[in-house]
């Protein structure tokens, strides 16, 4: 790795560590920024032509969300200042601070930008905008959340348009990309219970994510109809996508079944109809996860198209990733007590 992406990599953990852990808004949005201006140059890549639209759509929506998001603070400061605060006023910018959060994070139907500017990106760029680039927006976002019927739609759409926007994709970045914006819906849902369970949901769901990447790293592989000559003779990696796709969509007995798990049991009592939304689009979303693991699995063709890096074995970090997804649940559920 290269001494500028190190320095930039570790700005770009402080700029989130400062968002999360500060006592003011204008702190908040410094750490945005912080976090914002060293995710760029990591984005900078020799042989993708794609990387440099891909920053400058990336720069341009952020840019936009923490205007907003400013816009918002200032708002704020003066409604204090003059002693006005109405309750209008409030809701108003209430519904401006999280709509700039959701753009920042790409939430439905704020998702526009996302699974565009991941089309342009290498997988482990991806894999930080797809994990570590939703903390600080997440974060703040539950300081401000409250349950109202503008957050009701939120996590509606999410799930919605997160399992059918896969359906017709052929890039699995962007099937990924889908699948995570179903996944915030998910993980906005947890904020209006228990802030503990977003934390579980999101550390599983970048487990899983970084091993399924990972493995499509290591092959070198984008596209859906690469998956045919996609590992024809080590069964061991058939096996690790089918398990780490399936955990991905929550099917038990995967560990990725576990926080959805939590969060059906929590919200079932008050939410019941969102909750029965969110199920029937994860089902969705399974269907696109199995069309990966068939197109890999079942199918076996040998006409080379694409340029696939051989690679003859599971790295070791895959095969604990894997180990974790398959096992994961069953050692939570006699670890502790779920109830």
């Amino acid at each position: 790795m290269h001494l500028y992406k190190i320095i930039f990599l570790s700005t770009l953990m402080m700029g989130t560590l400062i968002s999360v852990s500060s006592i003011t808004w204008l702190g908040t949005w410094m750490g945005l920024e912080i976090n914002l201006l060293s995710f760029i140059p990591l984005m900078k890549e020799k042989n993708n032509p794609y990387a440099s639209e891909s920053s400058m759509k990336y720069f341009l929506v952020q840019a936009l969300a923490s205007a907003v998001f400013f816009f918002s603070i200032i708002i704020i400061s003066g409604l204090n200042f003059m002693n006005s605060e109405t309750f209008l006023a409030t809701e108003f910018i209430l519904m401006t601070i999280n709509s700039s959060l959701l753009l920042k994070m790409g939430a439905a139907p704020f998702h526009f930008w996302f699974p565009e500017i991941i089309e342009g990106m290498s997988w482990i760029n991806s894999l930080i905008l797809m994990t570590w680039q939703k903390i600080a927006p997440m974060m703040i976002l539950s300081y401000s959340l409250k349950s109202s019927s503008f957050i009701m739609m939120i996590i509606i759409m999410c799930s919605i348009i997160g399992s059918i926007g896969g359906l017709n994709q052929t890039s699995l970045r962007k099937i990924m990309a889908f699948s995570s914006i179903n996944h915030i819906g998910w993980m906005i849902s947890s904020f209006l219970m228990n802030e503990m369970v977003w934390l579980k949901y999101f550390s599983i769901y970048s487990l899983i994510s970084s091993a399924i990447i990972l493995l499509f790293n290591s092959f070198n592989i984008f596209y859906l109809s690469q998956m045919f000559i996609l590992m024809n003779k080590n069964i061991l990696i058939k096996f690790s996508m089918l398990i780490n796709l399936l955990s991905l969509g929550g099917l038990p007995p995967f560990l990725g079944f576990l926080p959805k798990w939590m969060i059906i049991q929590q919200l079932s009592n008050n939410y019941s109809f969102i909750v029965l939304l969110m199920i029937l689009a994860t089902l969705i979303t399974l269907f696109f996860y199995m069309r990966i693991a068939y197109t890999s699995i079942m199918l076996n063709h040998n006409q080379m198209n694409f340029s696939i890096s051989k690679v003859d074995k599971m790295s070791t970090m895959n095969f604990i990733l894997t180990f974790m997804s398959l096992t994961g649940l069953m050692t939570c559920t006699l670890m502790f007590n779920l109830h």
